[in-house]
């Protein structure tokens, strides 16, 4: 085997650990449902295939990718700057809400109409972001405490100006008034609710991968995540590059909020705290941090999620399941130990290949 050769085994071992996480999460899964169900067979091949058993089931997997996307890149981004801040389900909240208000409140063109709103709530969202990067640079607070905490404060600010200023009195539960006809983010095939979000989603993942390996601020996000000490020493400002990649993340989760708003619904009715900076997490994990695997993560997790759904409705296995699924995975990929054999093999080999090398020159 070549050194080349050698090298590129040790670059893939993060691809095979996720490949086999994964392979164990579904075996093990599927030990599972045959212990607990009266027709296992059944109930398995509905969550396998059932996504693609109809038009409609396949795109609920690409819409339901869609908010997947924004908070995958929104946590992939600033995981990858060596920062821990959960601050997304604020950002993506409250992006959702300004994006309501501007969608109830304030007329304007086709076209335009979702586009301002989306920007202004994006904008907003990423200020929330930078706030627990402030605090971290400024106060030297934990991050990871900061913005869990921002995230029920955010949550109840969003909740008070839909109250106020955005509900519908008639209605007969929490719901705001409806969105203006030209709010619509508009359908990408008739006969389903596969919205342009999804279109700027795939077009978000692909600029960030251009923003992160083809630009100056890209590669002292990177160097200030890989090695902070090195970054200081290189003249590169750490504090300014944590600030500038949570406004980022921030701006991308209120994106994704405003997006499902205006794609998806026609008026805000989220009265529950959302959970998709856990989300986040899980495609950031799958994803190696890396946006052009993105879409592919949200595309796995959200086809094992209608297809969990459509076996809850069919069988008698409930849709909890993905939840085992998900954890087997984060635990396995997250374990430093896990097939750390193989990689240790192939150092050895590579190492034993250098001093070969060495040995010839002399």
């Amino acid at each position: 085997m070549s050194k080349n050769k050698k090298s590129n085994s040790l670059k893939y071992f993060g691809f095979l650990r996720l490949l086999v996480a994964v392979g164990i999460a579904l075996a093990i899964t599927t030990g599972i449902i045959f212990l607990v169900s009266d027709n296992p067979t059944k109930a398995l091949s509905i969550l396998l295939t059932g996504p693609i058993s109809s038009k409609r089931y396949f795109f609920n997997v690409l819409e339901m990718m869609v908010p997947l996307i924004f908070t995958g890149l929104s946590l992939s981004l600033v995981f990858k700057s060596g920062n821990f801040s959960m601050i997304t389900d604020a950002s993506f909240y409250m992006g959702a809400v300004i994006a309501s208000a501007i969608a109830i409140m304030l007329p304007l063109p086709v076209g335009i109409h979702p586009l301002v709103a989306i920007a202004i709530a994006g904008t907003i969202g990423g200020l929330i972001g930078a706030l627990p990067a402030l605090f971290k640079v400024k106060y030297k607070a934990n991050e990871l405490v900061t913005s869990l905490m921002l995230n029920y404060v955010f949550f109840y600010t969003g909740l008070y100006i839909v109250n106020k200023f955005l509900a519908d009195r008639q209605a007969s539960n929490f719901a705001s008034l409806k969105f203006l006809k030209t709010s619509s983010l508009g359908i990408v095939i008739e006969g389903t609710r596969l919205h342009y979000g999804f279109i700027i989603a795939i077009l978000a993942c692909i600029l960030l991968y251009v923003f992160l390996t083809r630009t100056k601020w890209g590669y002292e996000i990177r160097v200030v995540g890989s090695n902070p000490e090195f970054a200081r020493y290189s003249g590169i400002n750490t504090k300014k590059v944590i600030l500038y990649t949570s406004f980022i993340s921030g701006f991308l989760a209120a994106m994704g909020g405003a997006i499902e708003k205006l794609g998806m619904y026609k008026r805000f009715q989220w009265s529950m705290a959302p959970t998709y900076a856990w989300d986040g997490v899980i495609i950031s994990i799958l994803s190696s941090n890396n946006p052009i695997f993105i879409p592919i993560a949200a595309f796995f997790l959200s086809y094992l999620r209608v297809g969990a759904d459509i076996m809850s409705r069919q069988t008698d296995v409930q849709n909890e399941i993905v939840s085992l699924i998900q954890g087997i995975i984060i635990l396995l990929v997250t374990a430093e130990r896990f097939l750390y054999f193989i990689k240790q093999r192939k150092e050895s080999q590579l190492a034993l290949a250098n001093n070969e090398n060495k040995g010839g020159d002399k």
